[in-house]
């Protein structure tokens, strides 16, 4: 049956290709002002813009929409439900100026398609290796070939000594002993994190916190700073940019401020809003970080840290630029290492299910969700090496930033084969993550 379906949905897509204007079996004009059509049954093909539900809205392929009750329906609809890009070839009346389709077939939507179609040709260690963000090292090229890693994270002194030409022609190289396109990402937040502008070979001086842009020019200046920034990157060969920070911070005691907007919620929220959309138009990705929010907290590069606040500072707080974020079309989370107590009292928050399930079901986020580095201190004092992939596998993440990925890639590979994990678990993470990639432009 499965493969039936695919069958049926690649047919369909098929069918569509050149066919998105409105056609009908029985009459010739469509229009509200045509009284002879009421009743008549037509057909109409085109893209799924919105689903509430019992309505739908599909627009035709000369740009015009329209809005159908499917509730009463009988629908064939892909594995992966009926989602805005999906095509749509629908049967309907029209009484009243009322459309109510008699049936419905809505096929897989094209990029995730791709997505599938990419990961059903893949082993499971390609799988395990491709949910693997690695510390950029001499041995990038080999560790790609033995572990079809994901993509790779680089640092300040991977760009210390070099020029703009050697590290696009080095990352270029990485990219071409891939399969699959790799991440290639860095922390450039501006201010006391910068990886690349530090060095003047690559700006006259390094960019500066999201707070003294503000202050120097408001909203205009973070746009316009954003747009540089990832521009910037981009013509290195550099396709995700591990910003923007959205925890909350107005104390400057707080370790997080220096990083942070420095403002309350609402504002930070604007702020988060800004930067993701301008990132998204200038086509580099973004990870919103460090969710469920750092508050207060001390840093977790160096210890455990307990979060004792109330679930409703969270709700009425450190939610909200994380949500700004997520409407605005980011595609990517970072989740930290705070053992948040109002959450989980006994995991922290990167090895928690029940964090993740906030982050997918309050907070609504589909896409890729990121640990942060999981050989920080906080972890290492909380569980080993493999136990901690394993687990981070298991709570929902999709995508573990490591340092040691030969560890990390063997421990989740035994679980998987062992039984420990299950596969289709790993297919959910992947299916994800190649379609960040495919939605980012990384994979064409």
């Amino acid at each position: 049956m499965k493969i039936l379906k695919y069958i049926v949905c690649f047919l369909l897509c098929l069918s569509f290709s050149g066919c998105g204007a409105l056609q009908n079996k029985n009459i010739s004009d469509t229009s509200d002002n045509n009284t002879s059509a009421q009743n008549e049954t037509s057909l109409l093909k085109g893209t799924v813009v919105e689903n509430t539900g019992s309505m739908l809205t599909v627009q035709t392929e000369n740009g015009i929409s329209y809005s159908i009750d499917i509730q009463n329906a009988d629908l064939s609809v892909s594995q992966d439900g009926i989602m805005t890009g999906c095509p749509a070839e629908i049967e309907y009346t029209k009484t009243d100026g009322v459309l109510t389709a008699l049936s419905a077939v809505i096929g897989e939507e094209p990029k995730r398609a791709k997505a599938r179609d990419i990961l059903s040709d893949m082993t499971v260690e390609e799988k395990v290796g491709q949910m693997l963000l690695v510390r950029y090292s001499d041995e990038a090229k080999e560790s790609i070939k033995d572990y079809a890693l994901g993509g790779f994270v680089l640092f300040a002194v991977d760009f210390k000594d070099k020029d703009k030409e050697s590290v696009i022609n080095e990352i270029s190289s990485l990219q071409s002993e891939s399969k699959i396109p790799l991440i290639i990402s860095v922390d450039e937040e501006g201010g006391t994190v910068n990886r690349v502008s530090k060095y003047t070979q690559f700006r006259d001086e390094p960019f500066k916190s999201p707070q003294e842009l503000y202050n120097e020019g408001g909203m205009e200046l973070i746009n316009s700073d954003t747009i540089e920034k990832s521009r910037l990157l981009k013509s290195l060969g550099i396709n995700l940019n591990l910003a923007p920070v959205c925890d909350v911070s107005e104390n400057p005691e707080d370790y997080i401020y220096d990083r942070s907007f420095g403002k309350d919620a609402q504002q930070t929220s604007e702020y988060v809003k800004t930067v993701v959309e301008t990132m998204t138009k200038e086509g580099i990705g973004c990870a919103l970080k460090h969710f469920p929010g750092y508050g207060s907290n001390k840093d977790t590069h160096e210890d455990m840290v307990y979060d004792s606040r109330p679930y409703s500072v969270f709700e009425e707080s450190d939610f909200l630029p994380f949500k700004a974020g997520i409407s605005s079309g980011a595609g990517m989370v970072m989740v930290s290492h705070n053992i948040v107590e109002c959450m989980d009292e006994n995991y922290p928050a990167s090895l928690s299910p029940k964090v993740h399930q906030i982050l997918r079901d309050e907070l609504g986020f589909n896409g890729v969700i990121l640990t942060d580095e999981l050989s920080m201190e906080a972890i290492k004092r909380f569980t080993g090496d493999k136990e901690a992939s394993v687990a981070a596998v298991l709570a929902g993440n999709d995508l573990l930033c490591v340092t040691n990925y030969k560890e990390q890639a063997e421990a989740v590979i035994e679980a998987v084969k062992g039984g420990e994990i299950e596969e289709s678990r790993i297919d959910e993470s992947v299916l994800r993550i190649l379609l960040w990639k495919i939605e980012t432009g990384i994979i064409e």
